[in-house]
This record gives C-alpha cells, structure tokens and sequence, in this order.
C-alpha cells in the first residue's frame, strides 16, 4: 500500500500520468490531477471522476499561483508532465526550458509552499545521451548532451536533488525507457499505426530501421513507481526503468505490420538515427530496481501488441491529438 493519503499528478490527463491515477484511486488513495488538456485527453480521466477522492485542476505549471493553489492539502507529487518532443526540440528549444526546467522549479516552489516533501520526478533515459556503457547503469558518466530533451529533464534531476539538500525534501527520478501500453499518444507505434491507416502499401521510416530501442509497458512501469517509493528510502532515489532486452527499429516494424495483417514497402530516410539528437542504441541496466524484488511482467513484443490493439480500438486519438 502506498505511505502517503494524497497524491498530486502533473500531466494526470495524459498516457502515464492518467494510469497512476486510476492505481492510486483503487489502492484508497486520494488523486487531485493537475493538467493543461494541451496534451493530455479529459477523455482519460473518465473512471477516475467516478471516484470519490478525485479532483481534476486544470491549469498550467507556468501558472504558479494556480499550481500553488491546487497542491494544498496533498502530501505527496508525482511529477510526470513534460515537454516530450524529442524529434522537434531545435524548432522550439524555448518549450523544453519553459515547460521541462523552469516547470519543475515551480513544482518545488510549490511544494515547499505547501510544505510538502516528497516527489517522484519521470525523467529520461535520454540523459545518458550515446552512452559508452551498455547497458547503461545510474552511475554511468554522463556524455555531452544531444538532445533539448535530456538536457531539461536532467536540469530538473539537478533541480529537484539540490531541493533534497536544501530544503530536507526526499525524491525518487526514474530515467524510463520508452513506455509502451494503453493511452499510449506519442512515438513510433502510434506513428507508424496512423501512416499504415493513410496508406498500407508504404511505411516512411526515420533512420535506417536498426536503431536499437528498449520500451516498458505502462502498467509495469506504474508497478516500479510504486516498489521503488515503497521500499527505497534515500534522500535522493534514481531509478533506471525498463526492460532486459531491446528491439531494432525494423523487428518492431516486423511485430506491427504482422499484427495488421499488411506488407508495406519501407522507405527509409537513411542514416543511423532519425533526427538530431536521436540515440540510436538506447539499453538500460535495471538492475537496481529489480533488487527490490520488480520485475516487467510483459516483453517488447508484447507490449507493443498491447498498443496497437488499443489505437486500433481507439481511432478517436488521431484525431484529437495536437
């Protein structure tokens, strides 16, 4: 059970941030979800407004009066909203920062605002940048950056473990892989699933198609969370997520196409990556984690399955995401 009465979820409209919440809901906990509705679907949070600890806020982390306002009462932040948008993240490097860094600062200030001290923080694989490990462990040395991305997930990361030494507040970062499952809004399954609707004779792919990738699904990530703020009592608890294997870009093309029933031509765009600051071999080790005795219940293939059968029962997706 958790240790904590009431949680706080940043970006609970969206794909994870909506999942945890229906687990803390049926766990007894009390969930006030706080979202902007730019990414994330009201449609997500049909169950949980059946449910009697729930309270739904929609507002921005830019807002820090109304985000200050809206965390009263919680005793616990799960904060899971972000910028994610890797590929596009030199067309606009302002949203990383403003949305990614400077929105995990006002989280703190509101936090502390409210007296409130513990946090868990979804940060990225994507910090270890081309990690020279693999796979890459929590203590591996830090590359130059290559993406916007990483770089304001991990100035949250500095953020939020110098808030631990500052002002006593203890957190628990996971750097996940890819999350896979249902709600899943964003990346190459949904990619790939809304061009094969458009047209299944081709399938464009960024890169080569042997970009190496680890992905988790959804409902063995929220199970990590969970074991690891249970049981992992550090001021500052880092977490790599995923899983023990990865995939080619072409195997999960493979998985999709079989599953659909179609045999498209690829068209590749070339090159070992498919935009700036793509990683094409990212593999975390997680055996940290599964010293606390988690361990993913689903594989790659899997989870990917689980995906698309939800986007192909969920068609409405397509056309409301921004």
């Amino acid at each position: 059970m958790p240790t904590f009465r009431h949680a706080f979820i940043t970006g609970g409209a969206g794909f994870i941030g909506s999942t945890l919440a229906d687990r803390l809901l049926a766990c007894g906990v009390r969930v006030t979800v706080y979202d902007n509705l730019v990414t994330g679907f009201a449609e997500f949070l049909t169950e949980a407004r059946d449910q009697p600890g729930f309270t739904f806020v929609k507002g921005d982390l830019l807002d820090e009066a109304t985000l200050t306002q809206a965390m009263a009462g919680c005793d616990f932040v799960f904060h899971l909203a972000a910028n994610a948008d890797v590929r596009f993240g030199t067309h606009h490097p302002r949203k990383d920062l403003e949305q990614n860094t400077i929105a995990t600062y006002n989280v703190l200030e509101a936090m502390r605002a409210n007296e409130i001290r513990r946090i868990a923080f979804s940060s990225t694989g994507s910090v270890y940048g081309e990690a020279a490990v693999i796979p890459t462990p929590e203590d591996a040395p830090f590359p130059i950056q290559t993406s916007l991305y990483g770089a304001s997930k991990l100035a949250g990361e500095g953020l939020i473990a110098a808030y631990c030494e500052g002002f006593g507040f203890q957190s628990w970062i996971f750097r996940f892989v890819s999350i896979l499952g249902e709600r899943y809004t964003h990346g190459h399954i949904f990619d790939f699933h809304q061009k094969l609707l458009e047209d299944p004779t081709i399938l464009p792919v960024l890169g080569n198609g042997r970009q190496r990738k680890s992905y988790l699904y959804v409902q063995d990530c929220i199970d990590a969370i969970l074991v690891a703020v249970a049981q992992s009592d550090c001021k500052v608890n880092l977490f790599n997520l995923g899983t023990e294997e990865y995939v080619e870009v072409n195997d999960s093309i493979a998985t999709i196409t079989a599953h659909l029933g179609v045999t498209p031509s690829l068209a590749y765009s070339g090159g070992d990556r498919g935009w700036i600051g793509d990683n094409p071999f990212i593999f975390l080790e997680t055996r940290k984690i599964q010293a606390l005795g988690w361990r993913p219940r689903l594989t790659i293939r899997q989870g990917i399955i689980r995906t698309l059968e939800w986007l192909r029962a969920n068609r409405w997706v397509y056309g409301k995401r921004p």
